[in-house]
């Protein structure tokens, strides 16, 4: 049966699949489940820490006199 979503191929070191292999056996996914799983969750790791810089940006430039309060927001 023909998948719809793309494919991509990767090439690792041995102790690194060792290694997914491993987790894979033991959480009874594929090999190809566990890598999807892990690149979704490394790139959800990324946003967060792009998030959080943009939240300490904004938090140095944060000025309490001019922010709207939660009255003037949900009137």
């Amino acid at each position: 049966m023909p998948t719809k979503n793309p494919r991509v191929n990767i090439v690792i070191e041995p102790p690194l699949y060792g290694t997914m292999r491993d987790l894979a056996i033991s959480g009874g996914i594929s090999m190809s489940t566990l890598a999807r799983d892990l690149i979704r969750e490394a790139i959800e790791l990324r946003e967060d820490v792009a998030l959080a810089a943009l939240a300490d940006k904004r938090m140095k430039t944060f000025k309490r006199k001019v922010a709207l309060s939660y009255k003037d927001v949900w009137k």
